[in-house]
């Protein structure tokens, strides 16, 4: 909601005709435009010449160094309180009529910020200090925020009066939210206590640190700063006791109940173990692990190293990474290895996944269709849970717009299908907040990477089944094994027997006319969720002719030739079928004004030579294919010996004539010839994709490639590539129970 005054604070940043002072946009928004923008008008008053958004350390020793102390007596120019009245109204603070003056109104806001800070003690008076200012000028704010919390907002306001006096801390928000800047200062403080220099501090989870916390154990009567720190902690990961300096009974059970959850042993003292699990996302990460993780394909002796190092559940890869040369999927006979040596696994659905545009929703719907798949076809039984990764440190607005939006879909076609649950593998906020959607039963968390702002100020997911702690390698000769090391809570305990589906070498048979509303349910599912709806959907003004269900109907009545077809080139009928609906759903009424230029050309003598309707080739019939793709796809068959026939020319119009009117088939009306160019173009957009002619068990990668080219070239090809992958693991799903 626009602010007035603050919309006079932007109008003051105006007035600078600086160069390094950006124009901001006077809506009345508080945004971190403004806040630069305010940072730099400070850096010019302040004389520095390398204007920039950042308050680092230049500009604070130039504060510090000339003015200690900004107050109605020693504020040196009109426009230098001009820009706290800006700052402090962008805080929500009265900063007076931005006027130039320190009067009463903003000497009263100062104080009040200060006091909201928790540095009044540390800055008493109604003077504005370099940190404060560096506060100031953040988007950070010090009053309990709408999902803040009490506690916290007590515990950053007793790191704020503690240490704010220490060159390298610098006053944190008090908005009752934990954070990374937070879970920093928390370090910070811990290594002041241990009574590490300035400059030695440095927030990080430490050797140093470590050594010191290890003899730092608090419990039952304990008092004091360090049980003051201990409880904050706990409040920062949500276990409900009283920022106290007492350890007390009620401490001691709470404590009990955080090393329960975590799986640690139940002290109920704040020792080492427990400290560490406070502080950082791995805890301490040489603690023994029942649970790992891998890429390397479990071998025997590899198997026996990991269950006589205490390994109880293995993580193994669904499918490898396209395009890449890792080799991390499961292998035949490896789960036999695994469940003979006493271990159950537990899988993981991994492809890209680690950038924010990987995920949306029709990539989830691939990716739950082809994660099904392959459980079924490694034999992993009802009910086990497969776990999506998310592997990427995704900030919240990202969780927001690309992870809910995917792990919908993956929720949707699981729960359709009924045989297995939705896992997730993340950092901890992005678990949190799927789960917190019901989008997920179980969390596997990616502890590991302690810099991600997902882990960094964020508690252990309640629902988490593995936590990823460290990289080690155990093990000798050939049962030497890299793995991640991870505590299991017990809400995932994998599978131990397997039942694998025989991949099927048999071409695919006439549908099953009794599954056609299953079917047809899906497809309208999933087209709607990529924005095409049972009715119209494509460009405006641009009318189409058939609905989802009568394209999915015409489709079906071709139904006996695309199995024959699919067939006799040992394709599965889902690659022919996918194009086939995919563009007979976007058939249009100009469609039919491009057929007939083509008509024209060929069969009128004087045609109108400006007529930009007539033309030599164009798309058509059911898979809206062009005379000279056909010729070029059906001439490679026949160079693969794939096909016995003669070359064409589709430079001679004695043969583009005569393959186009029968790709045209006279209006939809005799639709065999065409569909089976549908297949030639396919399998010769596979060789051209340098992936090979398709098979019978052709790669998702390769299968999309195949109908990325057959859409054409450039990004709506590849979208529509991706796109179409999806409605084939949606007739996949269909049709591979009937084989």
């Amino acid at each position: 909601m626009a602010d007035e005054l603050v919309r006079r604070a932007q109008k003051f940043i105006n007035t600078y005709r600086v160069d390094g002072i950006p124009t901001v946009a006077e809506d009345g928004i508080t945004g971190w435009g403004t806040m630069y923008a305010l940072t730099r008008c400070l850096q010019h008053e302040l004389g520095l010449t390398a204007l920039s958004d950042n308050f680092g350390p230049g500009t604070l020793a130039a504060l510090e160094s000339r003015y200690p102390r900004l107050d109605a007596g020693t504020v040196p120019s009109a426009n230098f309180c001009r820009i706290i009245q800006s700052a402090l109204y962008c805080k929500g603070y009265d900063g007076g009529d931005i006027d130039g003056r320190y009067n009463e109104r903003v000497s009263a806001a100062v104080t009040r910020l200060k006091s909201d800070m928790g540095v009044s003690g540390s800055y008493p008076g109604d003077s504005v200090t370099p940190k404060v200012f560096k506060g100031l000028l953040t988007m950070d704010a010090y009053v309990e925020v709408p999902e803040g919390d009490s506690a916290i907002r007590a515990v950053q306001r007793l790191l704020n009066r503690s240490y704010v006096h220490r060159r390298d801390f610098y006053v944190i928000p008090c908005d009752g939210r934990h954070s990374r800047d937070v879970a920093k200062s928390m370090l910070l403080a811990i290594q002041y206590e241990l009574g590490m220099a300035d400059g030695v501090a440095n927030g990080v989870f430490g050797p140093g640190t470590q050594a010191g916390l290890k003899q730092r154990t608090v419990s039952r009567g304990s008092t004091g700063v360090w049980v003051e720190l201990f409880c904050a902690g706990m409040i920062l990961n949500r276990r409900g006791v009283a920022l106290t300096t007492a350890f007390t009974d009620a401490i001691r059970d709470a404590v009990i109940g955080f090393q329960e959850f975590t799986r640690l042993p139940l002290t109920g003292q704040g020792d080492y173990a427990t400290w560490a699990s406070l502080l950082v996302s791995t805890g301490d990460p040489t603690r023994a692990g029942t649970a790992s993780d891998c890429v390397t394909t479990i071998t025997p002796a590899r198997a026996k190293t990991l269950r006589d190092n205490g390994y109880r559940y293995v993580g193994r890869y669904l499918s490898n990474v396209p395009g890449t040369t890792l080799d991390k999927e499961i292998k035949p006979g490896e789960l036999d290895t695994i469940a003979a040596h006493g271990l159950r696994c537990f899988p993981i659905y991994q492809t890209y996944g680690a950038s924010a545009d990987y995920f949306r929703n029709s990539q989830g719907t691939v990716d739950a269709y082809a994660a099904i798949d392959r459980a079924a076809h490694y034999g992993f039984k009802a009910g086990t849970r497969i776990f999506f990764a998310v592997d990427f440190d995704a900030l919240d607005h990202q969780i927001s717009s690309n992870v809910l939006p995917h792990f919908r879909a993956i929720r949707r076609v699981l729960a359709a299908d009924g045989r297995y649950e939705a896992g997730i593998y993340g950092p901890r906020n992005v678990c949190s907040r799927v789960a917190g959607e019901g989008l997920t039963t179980a969390s596997f968390v990616s502890d590991m990477s302690t810099g991600f702002s997902g882990n960094l100020g964020y508690a252990l997911p309640d629902d988490w089944a593995y936590d990823q702690i460290a990289t080690l390698t155990i093990g000798s000769g050939d049962g030497a094994i890299e793995i991640d090391k991870n505590i299991a809570s017990g809400r995932d305990t994998g599978q131990n027997s397997f039942a694998p589906r025989p991949r099927s070498t048999e071409p695919d048979g006439r549908f099953d006319a009794s599954r056609r509303g299953a079917l047809l349910r899906d497809l309208q599912t999933y087209l709607e969720s990529e924005g095409l709806p049972e009715k119209g959907g494509g460009p405006e003004g641009v009318v189409q002719l058939y609905t989802t269900t009568e394209a999915f109907d015409i489709l079906m009545r071709h139904d006996a030739i695309v199995t024959e077809v699919a067939a006799q080139l040992r394709v599965r009928k889902a690659m022919v079928m996918c194009p086939l609906l995919w563009e007979i759903r976007k058939v249009q009424i100009l469609d039919a004004v491009s057929d007939q230029g083509v008509i024209t050309y060929h069969t009128t003598v004087d045609w109108d030579p400006t007529d930009l309707y007539v033309k030599r080739d164009c798309s058509t019939g059911l898979g809206q294919i062009f005379a000279a793709t056909a010729i070029n796809a059906r001439n490679h068959l026949v160079r693969a010996g794939r096909l016995d026939a003669a070359e064409l020319d589709p430079d001679d119009d004695d043969d583009l004539w005569p393959v186009w009117r029968n790709l045209y088939g006279e209006g939809y009306t005799d639709n065999a010839y065409n569909i089976r160019h549908v297949a030639y173009a396919l399998m010769h957009a596979g060789s051209m994709m340098g992936a090979g002619l398709p098979t019978l068990d052709y790669p998702d990668r390769s299968t999309r490639l195949c109908f990325e080219r057959y859409r054409g070239s450039g990004d709506i090809a590849v979208r529509d590539g991706h796109t179409q992958l999806g409605l084939y693991r949606v007739f996949e799903n269909h049709f591979a129970p009937l084989r």
